[in-house]
């Protein structure tokens, strides 16, 4: 089953309507540069950003076995030390808690609790 995507949705759908128009997606708010900036630097540096993203899990997703939600973090050991580095880079808005949603979200750390289905995914 192919997924639905605003970008392919039919020109009379009431989805297309909800494509930002270019201008506000090309932010030029100050922190938005200074991030893109600091972004293309640390990329430089490590030859890909993912390269140095992954390297605060060593290259390997956390396994985690949570056996209810009340037990899940809303940081970690790991997102703390990706909060200090970004900032030190010079990053802005990268808390800890925003690090570890991240690190959720592109597959660094699973958080699913172990009954759930996806937790062996």
């Amino acid at each position: 089953m192919r997924k639905a995507s605003l970008a392919t949705a039919p020109a009379n759908s009431p989805r297309r309507s909800a494509i930002p128009a270019p201008s506000a997606i090309a932010s030029r708010s100050p922190t938005t540069v200074r991030n893109a900036r600091v972004f293309l630097a640390a990329q430089e540096l490590h030859g890909s950003f993912a390269e140095y993203i992954w390297g605060f899990v060593n290259g390997t997703p956390r396994q985690h076995a949570w056996k209810n939600t009340q037990q899940v973090p809303v940081t970690t050991a790991q997102s703390d030390a990706m909060s200090k580095a970004l900032k030190q880079w010079g990053f802005t808005f990268v808390g800890s808690t925003l690090c570890y949603a991240y690190m959720q979200a592109v597959g660094m750390v699973n958080a699913h609790n172990a009954d759930c289905f996806r937790w062996r995914e």
